[in-house]
């Protein structure tokens, strides 16, 4: 199976969640997830796995939770300078 696409998704998806703010509620539980994230990608990289597992696809899934809930925050914390 070809993983070019979702080794790329995941290191987008790695670069994003490193640029979470350190003050945002998020940061530890992103920090966590970026290791998780990493043994996937280590995984695909030496072809130890031949397809995504539940799991590794629940912790893609976080990764797009975590991002979206960030950039809530983010907004939210703008809107709330602005006035």
């Amino acid at each position: 199976m070809d993983f070019e696409n979702e080794l790329k998704l995941l290191q987008l998806m790695l670069s994003r969640l490193e640029r979470i703010s350190v003050d945002s509620r998020l940061a530890h539980r992103a920090s966590g997830l970026r290791g998780s994230l990493l043994t996937i990608i280590d995984n695909i990289d030496q072809r130890q796995i031949v397809s995504i597992s539940e799991t590794d696809q629940r912790l893609i899934d976080q990764g797009f939770s975590i991002l979206e809930r960030a950039a809530s925050e983010r907004v939210q914390g703008s809107r709330i300078s602005r006035e």
